[in-house]
């Protein structure tokens, strides 16, 4: 499993021992579940955001699912580029 900010098992083991030392043991599981409350809250508020966000571009008759489009594109340049460079690889 990686982790964000490429940190190793052992700096994580490091940092909960201080913050165990810190708090206390009785802390701890109140602090995390702080935490996870926290971060569930952002997640849904960006959530609500999106949602609000794509609403509002389908009401106002905008595209919202412009990716599909970007990738159709890309597929296309990809498929182009493959029929070009098919004889010069075959070469090689």
């Amino acid at each position: 499993m990686t982790l964000p900010l490429f940190i190793s098992g052992a700096e994580i083991a490091f940092i909960l021992f201080i913050v165990l030392m810190v708090f206390g043991a009785d802390k701890v599981p109140e602090i995390a579940r702080g935490l996870g409350k926290g971060m569930r809250q952002i997640k849904d508020a960006t959530n609500d955001i999106k949602t609000e966000i794509t609403k509002s571009a389908e009401k106002q008759g905008i595209d919202v699912d412009i990716t599909k489009d970007v990738k159709k594109e890309i597929d296309k340049v990809k498929e182009d580029v493959n029929e070009i460079t098919g004889p010069i690889k075959r070469n090689f």
